[in-house]
């Protein structure tokens, strides 16, 4: 058994809640026990929720990450899917 003072604030505040959502005040508590809990526990991060890092992208050149070494990348895959375009036109552009 649980037993707490409220101040006439929070009394009203718990009425009006119990009578919206017509539980009782131990249903209340129970459930606001269980979101507070829920709360706390870590998410796990996107990154493992997505089962860790994605092997392809570890499996790439280490410059990756420099933007003019992407910016170049790019532009190689742009020319080389232009080129097959020009060669072949019949190829669908995707």
């Amino acid at each position: 058994m649980l037993n707490i003072t409220l101040d006439a604030t929070s009394t009203e505040y718990l009425t009006e809640i119990l009578t919206q959502e017509n539980i009782t005040t131990d249903e209340l508590v129970k459930q606001l026990l269980h979101d507070r809990w829920l709360a706390l526990k870590s998410r796990p991060t996107i990154l493992e929720r997505m089962g860790g890092y994605p092997e392809i992208l570890l499996q790439g050149p280490e410059n990756l990450s420099d933007r003019d070494f992407r910016k170049q990348e790019i532009l190689n895959q742009v020319q080389m899917h232009h080129d097959r375009q020009q060669a072949d036109p019949c190829l669908p552009s995707s």
